[in-house]
């Protein structure tokens, strides 16, 4: 992370070794797939309780990410408080309704026709926790020195990934939702104006009768996603 002292360049032996032999590295790489295969982006959840323990190691998960010289431009906010998710969810419902009446352009919404959203967003009352994910443009010294970060949008997004995998891991499911603009949430989680707001993650248990869109479960192909550049080819 960012210091004003010159640290300068220190090597350390790796600190964890996990190489395996090829087999156990197939077998491995194979499962983690298969399960990040059940993950699923959901919008029903259940008010069920999720302890603050769990939700902090998720989010420590995401904050072991890389980072542009290792910065760690990110912060997350995790708000359980009722009154502050009804809060956010009118807030958010305000911007929605200017995006759905047409502020979003007629080729948003109809690429968001079979998902299934609209106005209305409960989930952000009735999930227990909402994460809120802040990048941070700039860093302040303790003495008010500005210094810059590094691949800020980059970083901020692979521990966002680690986020989700981590919340999937812990048996939960989130939703990343993106109400466009984001303005009112830096004034009401506090955060300075060097922090943009990313995303909200709303994170708990699914409701019983859950649903997800079934376009959601169309995917690309392996074949469409990846390029092998193979000696001799």
């Amino acid at each position: 992370m960012y210091s004003k002292d010159d640290l300068g360049y220190s090597p350390l032996p790796l600190p964890d070794d996990v190489s395996l032999g090829p087999a156990a590295s197939l077998a491995h790489a194979t499962r983690f797939r298969d399960a990040m295969a059940k993950r699923h982006t959901v919008r029903d959840f259940a008010p069920t309780p999720v302890s603050e323990e769990v939700i902090a190691a998720c989010i420590a998960t995401a904050g072991g990410a890389p980072s542009g010289a290792n910065h760690q431009p990110w912060h997350f906010v995790a708000i359980s408080d009722p009154a502050m998710k009804s809060r956010i969810r009118a807030a958010a419902e305000e911007e929605e309704r200017a995006f759905y009446a047409g502020g979003g352009g007629d080729e948003w919404l109809r690429a968001l026709e079979p998902i299934g959203t609209g106005v209305s967003k409960p989930h952000l009352d009735i999930a227990p926790w909402l994460i809120v994910v802040f990048a941070q443009r700039w860093g302040t010294t303790a003495e008010g020195q500005r210094y810059k970060n590094y691949y800020v949008p980059e970083s901020v997004g692979i521990a966002t990934g680690f986020l989700i995998a981590a919340i999937h891991h812990a048996g939960l499911v989130c939703l990343t939702h993106t109400p466009n603009p984001m303005k009112f949430l830096p004034e009401l989680c506090g955060r300075p104006a060097s922090e943009k707001p990313v995303m909200i993650l709303p994170v708990g248990y699914p409701a019983g009768g859950a649903t997800v869109p079934a376009a959601a479960k169309i995917k690309k192909p392996l074949g469409e996603i990846m390029t092998v550049l193979k000696p001799g080819a």
